[in-house]
């Protein structure tokens, strides 16, 4: 347990340090190289590195509509039905999110609009590494769909067999993906970032993933020409902000269910009471050996936190400063704090609300800003599937009103063509 006041201002910045951040550099090169090879390369490069890192050999990168099928109808029925009735909560929390075009005359004659259309062609990336995650297909795949984007394009790792998950292949038919290619980590975001034989180049790449995958990410936005992306989405992480009230059961599971992801996630635990602290580290410890994913949970648990705070204030403080991706609140009054905290991907009020439901099928999206980016980014959303243009459109009488103030800003500014492109006008109007 850490005392957060007794430590030092350096010691309260390594408490809260991610633990993927330690090897950063030994990232940035071995990402660098895998673009380099598929650069140059193409689709044998992607072969190749598939089957050094997935251990497949594959003939072909696109997976096949009729094996697509034949998988997605391996889908347990009771597993169709929880995809579809998350399906259905995504969908209708996404189209809620539909943004108005705006059109307003801002001044007689000057008419300005905004309006939004969907991105072309949009990369999809979903993990499936230690588990194969039908949850990321909706949350990336239902806002592509929602929002009209006409080509979608899913890129998760094969199995040995080089075949897809079933429950991948289900929910990817759900969401009208046109296109699925059986490529994981740095090589799939390479692929989509800047296209090969097998795979032509998408506008903006979407999803989660490990260190690995979320520096290609950064990497590939940096290229020239180089797909956008939606956010720094890494391995996960939550905080648990909790009082005397909490259930330390509760808290445990909470604290668990995100260590599962992999060993790179992380779990902290802040709270007012020393006793729940010292509680919910037993609880972790017998949980823990009731999970059939332990041998990862027990690494991910090795970067856990549980701090101790003397009140609500440092608690929230401590939260702020980690900006975590999940942020639950298992306090007396957790709505009430809301105002307080500023930096978080996604917020779960009270004891009854488990981060599982934001991950599986409330409605919200599980795509989150980590390693600290939930400071200045959002959680995925419609709009990321968009892009926004402005229009304007001036009248005679528009140019006349607005004219001579767009000719003394040029003439501020000593770009005489501004000028010039106005007063030409102006003229044509006073000689007609």
């Amino acid at each position: 347990m850490i005392t957060w006041s007794a430590l030092p201002a350096i010691e309260q910045q390594d408490a809260l340090a991610r633990p993927a951040m330690a090897d950063n550099q030994r990232i940035r090169d071995a990402v660098s190289d895998v673009i380099s090879l598929v650069q140059d390369e193409g689709d044998s490069a992607l072969f190749a590195l598939t089957d050094r890192f997935d251990d497949v050999e594959l003939q072909t990168l696109a997976l096949s509509q009729e094996r697509w099928q034949a998988l997605a109808a391996q889908t347990p029925e009771a597993t169709q039905q929880a995809i579809t009735q998350a399906f259905n909560n995504i969908k209708a929390f996404h189209e809620a999110q539909r943004p108005a075009n705006i059109r307003l005359e801002t001044q007689p004659g000057v008419v300005c609009e905004q309006r939004y259309d969907p991105l072309s062609a949009v990369g999809l990336y979903v993990p499936s590494g230690s588990a194969p995650l039908p949850s990321t297909v909706l949350m990336l795949g239902i806002p592509a769909l929602v929002a009209g984007c006409p080509r979608r394009v899913l890129c998760t790792p094969p199995d040995k067999n080089g075949d897809i998950a079933p429950a991948i292949c289900f929910a990817a038919s759900l969401c009208g993906i046109t296109e699925i290619y059986r490529l994981g980590g740095a090589q799939a975001i390479a692929a989509m970032g800047i296209g090969s034989q097998s795979v032509v180049k998408v506008d903006k790449i979407f999803g989660p993933g490990n260190a690995y995958v979320t520096e290609a990410k950064q990497q590939i936005s940096q290229i020239p020409g180089g797909a956008a992306i939606d956010m720094p989405a890494g391995p996960s992480e939550v905080l648990v902000l909790a009082d005397h009230t909490a259930n330390p059961v509760f808290v445990a599971a909470d604290l668990l269910s995100q260590a599962e992801h992999g060993a790179d996630s992380q779990a902290i635990l802040v709270s007012t009471s020393e006793t729940l602290v010292q509680q919910t580290e037993q609880e972790v410890a017998r949980q823990l050996d009731s999970l059939t994913r332990q041998d990862i949970t027990r690494q991910a648990m090795a970067n856990a936190r549980y701090i101790w705070v003397r009140d609500i204030d440092e608690a929230i403080e401590v939260s702020n400063r980690y900006a975590p991706e999940h942020l639950i609140v298992q306090t007396e009054q957790p709505r009430a704090l809301v105002p307080k905290l500023q930096n978080a991907g996604s917020i779960f009020l009270g004891q009854w609300s488990p981060e599982s439901a934001g991950d599986y099928a409330s409605g919200t999206n599980h795509v989150l800003p980590t390693y600290g980016y939930a400071r200045n980014y959002s959680s995925l959303g419609l709009v990321d599937f968009m892009r926004r243009y402005t229009l304007q459109e001036l009248s005679a009488d528009g140019i006349r009103g607005l004219g001579p103030t767009l000719m003394t800003l040029a003439d501020a500014e000593g770009l005489d063509a501004h000028k010039q492109a106005v007063a030409v006008r102006l003229e044509a109007l006073n000689n007609d």
